[in-house]
């Protein structure tokens, strides 16, 4: 059964990422910081899988839904790119399996640029079977797990150690977001939930502060505030946000009601890849398109309707492409996300048939609950309760035995 509140995380994230792309407004990155969450709901759900099937198959289905879609975006961008005169080189083969980071020209890099993630996540998906063995074989000592890429930053930072540059960059997006995909780990089996909410509180106020004092003493390239451009602080900030929105889970279930949001969450869960992996060209369509239809004047309407745009150019790109997705998750091919079934309500059970010979009972009589071998008026023996004097159970005088007593089945000393 899907977890509609992890479902509406990942889809609020999406939604964020394509807005961050459109606008760049720095303060994004700590209202929400997006990446992270991607991260903590994917290791989770890798999780859940692994619960569940051998680590070989979870793998295979994960790139599996991965991949495809990915080589539906090269097969029009690398060809686009050669056109214009650019030359691939070896690392061309990063557009079949993203080990590293796939290549491209200046023109395509609205194109190539977003691809990062989808590189880490590979990495995330291949690590997932030896860091959940790591997790369930250390017990309580498992949350040295979260802390080991915070402390591999703060080494890196220390010793000035560095990689060539593609395992470099994969090492740092490894320990920027690792301890968010672990945290994943934590909310599937319980262990967050399990932490005493002070526990959390105080950690999530440390580390949000750490991040805060490191980003203002490192501010950004372009802007001073935007975490995205400093990986300590986009580490700390991610880890302490995701402990926030996991530790503390409502209902997903009431996002049924509100039958347009919910609606939304579907289809972007079910096309989360194709939105991710076009919508940065749907953007980089926007004055173009709009320059077309003679709508390129739009003064203070600018910003509302390019934002319309980016989800409207977007929704195009899902209804060319999206149908990948169903292929690689081995379902019949739509152009548009099937709205999923509500599950249908579980029928209490029916109660069991009185024995023959016991008092009928009304629905809200419980004052006297009929017990085995006896009546609501009557005792063990027949005798009415009524005029029995003293009490059921007598206290014997001094020199009188103890009389026995057990307990029936309805918990009643008889």
């Amino acid at each position: 059964m899907r977890n509609r509140y992890l479902d509406l995380l990942r889809a609020a994230a999406i939604v964020r990422v394509v807005v961050y792309h459109l606008f760049g407004w720095p303060w994004l990155s700590i209202v929400f910081p997006a990446m992270g969450v991607m991260f903590a709901v994917a290791g989770s759900l890798t999780a859940a899988s692994l619960q569940k099937r051998a680590a070989g198959p979870v793998v295979a289905s994960r790139l599996r839904r991965l991949l495809p879609p990915l080589w539906m975006l090269a097969a029009f961008v690398v060809p686009a790119m050669v056109a214009t005169g650019w030359e691939p080189g070896r690392k061309v083969v990063f557009w079949l399996l993203p080990l590293g980071d796939p290549p491209g020209s200046q023109a395509g890099v609205d194109a190539w640029e977003p691809l990062w993630y989808i590189r880490a996540y590979l990495w995330f998906v291949l690590l997932t079977p030896l860091l959940w063995a790591a997790w369930k074989r250390l017990g309580g000592a498992a949350w040295l797990l979260v802390a080991a890429p915070v402390l591999a930053i703060a080494v890196l930072d220390r010793t000035g150690f560095a990689l060539p540059e593609t395992p470099d960059t994969v090492m740092w997006d490894l320990v920027t977001y690792g301890a968010c995909w672990i945290i994943g780990f934590a909310h599937r089996d319980g262990r967050l939930a399990r932490l005493r909410p002070g526990v959390v509180v105080a950690a999530v106020a440390v580390l949000g502060g750490a991040a805060l004092y490191w980003q203002s003493g490192h501010p950004g390239e372009e802007h001073a505030w935007d975490l995205n451009d400093v990986a300590e602080s986009q580490a700390l900030w991610s880890l302490a946000f995701v402990l926030l929105v996991l530790r503390w889970q409502p209902n997903g279930a009431a996002l049924s009601r509100f039958r347009p949001l919910n609606r939304a969450v579907e289809v972007l869960n079910a096309r989360a890849v194709t939105v991710y992996l076009w919508h940065n060209l749907a953007i980089a369509a926007i004055w173009p398109v709009l320059t077309w239809l003679a709508l390129d004047d739009l003064g203070r309407l600018e910003k509302p309707v390019t934002l319309v745009m980016a989800f409207a150019l977007t929704g195009v790109a899902v209804l060319a492409f999206g149908w990948v997705e169903d292929v690689a998750a081995r379902r019949r091919p739509r152009l548009w996300p099937r709205a999923e079934r509500p599950a249908p309500p579980v029928p209490e059970p029916s109660p069991a048939p009185m024995p023959a010979g016991w008092p009928e009972r009304t629905v809200d009589d419980t004052s006297d609950l009929p017990v085995a071998g006896r009546t609501p008026t009557r005792g063990y023996d027949g005798v009415p309760w009524t005029g029995r004097g003293g009490p059921r159970h007598r206290v014997p005088g001094p020199g009188e035995p103890m009389p026995l007593r057990f307990t029936g089945g309805d918990g009643e000393n008889r």
